[in-house]
């Protein structure tokens, strides 16, 4: 009689374990941690993707709160490009993992072990922007390569608020205007 009140006992405990957790729990918004802004300048490696650039270049980017635009200077100091902030319609952080150079120096060597070399790998960050050229009316997708990723998380969020984008999960984006249809 004892083994069976004790295993009632313990299974009545399991079961309240069990169906407490089960409980539906109110919405909680995540906590936002606060992301410090961006600095106004800081260095980039253009990549790719603006309409009569296609050699990748170091350089960097500055916000231009005057002219309310993003601007690509080149290592010489001569402005590149720019994007105006209304002509962009999507922000976003991109990340890939890719073998170091020295990972391809060692698994290049000829010795026993040395392809194990080529397991050495770095992240590279990069700021993708998707915009709309005012110029020539054309959409482009332009990728910079950045330093680590605080700096671009806090260049994205820079960027977006200046834009007027909106968030949607890690990306910012300018929601589509509706036009109204006449009834």
């Amino acid at each position: 009689m004892k083994t069976i009140f004790s295993h009632v006992t313990f299974i009545s405990a399991l079961l309240a374990a069990v169906s407490i957790f089960g409980q539906p729990r109110p919405v909680t918004s995540a906590q936002e941690k606060k992301i410090p802004p961006a600095p106004e300048k800081f260095a980039a490696r253009y990549e790719g993707g603006f309409i009569g650039y296609n050699k990748k270049q170091d350089g960097t980017l500055k916000f231009d709160d005057d002219g309310k635009r993003l601007v690509f200077i080149a290592e010489n100091g001569k402005e590149l490009f720019w994007f105006p902030y209304n002509s962009l319609f999507v922000i976003y952080a991109d990340e890939k993992s890719v073998t170091s150079t020295a990972g391809n120096v060692i698994r290049a060597i000829p010795l026993p072990g040395a392809g194990l070399g080529g397991l050495i790998k770095e992240k590279r960050r990069y700021l993708v922007i998707q915009f709309e050229d005012p110029d020539t009316g054309g959409q482009g997708v332009c990728s910079f390569r950045t330093e680590n990723a605080d700096l671009l998380e806090s260049v994205i969020q820079t960027l977006a608020t200046k834009a007027n984008l909106v968030q949607r999960g890690e990306a910012f984006y300018r929601p589509k205007q509706m036009e109204k249809q006449p009834n």
